[in-house]
């Protein structure tokens, strides 16, 4: 397999890599990184409000220059592909890591079809990044985890029923074995923190797919896991969230850690669902079910229903107690309903 970088970036951005890699090694002055570059103090100064704009914290300081204002490590494919087994790494045709891209999914989603192993690409950065129903994700550079994975699949587009939940529950699992005990799923792939205020995002899955009615599909399915979130990013969220810096109580697991631990867990999980489908799931999923016997709001595009949430299907549909009567859902937003509001 490869493990190349994508040659998906513009050509400017070569430049802005190399700026930061110099600033994770230390601080230094705006003199030395002119000289450094080539460049005027004028020039560096905009290419530091570029890396600014972009989510990364980078402050001045009298008598050292530019500095991070926190710790930040850029992605290696070398490191994460060293972190996974032989058989894990056996199961992949390529992985790559973009410095900045529209999204990883729709990237992907514009490649040929992929055969049985695993095209994996990660980014250090989206400007498109996506959530459901087109919500957009706030994506700052080398701020938080963005990875996509491609596979294929035979027997047509009916195959990929449920797998968006095979993936959320992978992911939780992976998560909970880095030691974010808290983390749980919310129907049907949303990584949530509960704590006393309710439910936070920790990340969240898109899987998308396409192919043939009856015959070889793709499933792309995509990650963002909130790692450590820049101020400026977290003052344009309009939802409760949460990140690793403030789950773990000692430093996050890095992004690369991160990233293999996903991985590892996806793919091996892909080959459990080619072979049986969601059923080996379904107990895994109840055992981390943000929404089990919770009083939620299912909003369906139509109307609003009420009731109690009480686990999964066994095609991975939404199971609510709606005025006394079981009914199970396949597509709707589910917000949980607060104890004692209208």
């Amino acid at each position: 397999m490869s493990s190349t970088p994508s040659p998906i970036c513009p050509p400017a951005q070569p430049s802005e890599r190399a700026l930061l890699q110099r600033l994770i090694a230390g601080p230094v002055s705006g003199d030395t990184l002119a000289r450094e570059s080539g460049q005027t103090r004028a020039a560096v100064w905009k290419r530091i409000g570029l890396l600014r704009e972009a989510g990364v914290p980078i402050v001045a300081r009298p008598g050292l220059g530019y500095t991070l204002a926190q710790p930040l490590a850029l992605l290696d494919a070398d490191t994460i592909l060293d972190a996974l087994s032989a058989a894990d790494r056996a199961r992949m045709a390529s992985l790559e890591i973009a410095w900045s891209i529209d999204s990883t999914n729709a990237e992907l989603l514009r490649r040929p079809m992929p055969g049985a192993n695993a095209e994996v690409l990660l980014a250090e950065r989206q400007t498109g990044g996506r959530g459901r129903r087109g919500r957009s994700w706030q994506s700052p550079l080398a701020a938080h985890l963005y990875l996509s994975l491609q596979r294929g699949f035979d027997g047509g587009l009916a195959r990929l029923g449920g797998l968006s939940l095979v993936a959320g529950v992978a992911a939780v699992e992976a998560l909970r074995a880095l030691g974010i005990e808290a983390v749980r799923l919310k129907w049907p792939n949303d990584l949530v923190v509960v704590d006393a205020a309710g439910l936070r995002k920790l990340g969240g899955i898109l899987v998308e797919g396409g192919g043939e009615h009856a015959g070889p599909v793709r499933a792309v399915l995509g990650i963002g896991v909130n790692v450590r979130m820049p101020a400026p990013q977290a003052a344009m969220i309009d939802q409760p969230w949460t990140d690793l810096a403030t789950c773990c109580a000692d430093a996050p697991p890095t992004r690369d850690a991160l990233a293999a631990a996903l991985l590892a867990a996806w793919l091996q999980a892909l080959d459990l669902f080619d072979q049986e489908g969601l059923a080996p799931f379904r107990s895994r999923y109840a055992h981390i079910d943000a929404l089990d016997g919770a009083a939620v709001d299912i909003h369906t595009g139509t109307e609003t229903l009420r009731g109690i949430a009480a686990g999964i299907e066994d095609d991975g549909a939404l199971r609510v107690r709606v005025d006394g009567v079981l009914r199970a859902f396949h597509a709707g937003e589910v917000s949980v309903r607060r104890e004692g509001t209208a």
